[in-house]
């Protein structure tokens, strides 16, 4: 059923859940799993001189996070191809499932409730939306 299972990664406790998941479901299904992390660089494009250092510092940080999904996935024994890109968060998201044929993708939730949810929006939810692939939204624990 599920041959390349994508978990974007932001290195949060939230996506931590996600990518136990993840991997729990590639290894029911033999699948690959694909770490994906999102540098919106766009965010800090109008600071001038400090820019360029932020998006490194990201770049560094979605490497190590990354990283991490490729370590807890070789644990498993499951196969992890891990990438970093640069742009708009659900897009690139919506990309990297067009461009690698992803079959489900598997993401964090913050659990946000109440207002929080419909003023700050959030990029799980515009997957949500948008994706034409089955998206498994997981809750961080309460305790997190």
């Amino acid at each position: 059923m599920y041959s390349e299972i994508l978990v974007p990664t932001d290195g949060s406790p939230a996506s931590d859940a996600a990518i136990e998941h993840a991997i729990d479901l590639a290894e029911q299904y033999g699948a690959r799993l694909h770490a994906l992390y999102v540098v919106d660089g766009a965010a800090y494009s109008s600071l001038e001189a400090g820019a360029e250092i932020v998006v490194e510092a990201l770049e560094s940080e979605g490497k190590e996070a990354t990283g991490r999904v490729a370590e807890a996935a070789a644990d498993a024994d499951v196969e992890c191809v891990s990438t970093v890109v640069s742009g708009t968060a659900y897009r690139s998201i919506q990309d990297y499932v067009d461009e690698h044929d992803i079959d489900v993708v598997v993401m964090g939730t913050h659990g946000r409730k109440g207002i929080d949810r419909y003023l700050l929006g959030s990029v799980t939810e515009r997957v949500v939306r948008t994706s034409d692939v089955p998206v498994l939204t997981v809750r961080q624990p309460a305790d997190e």
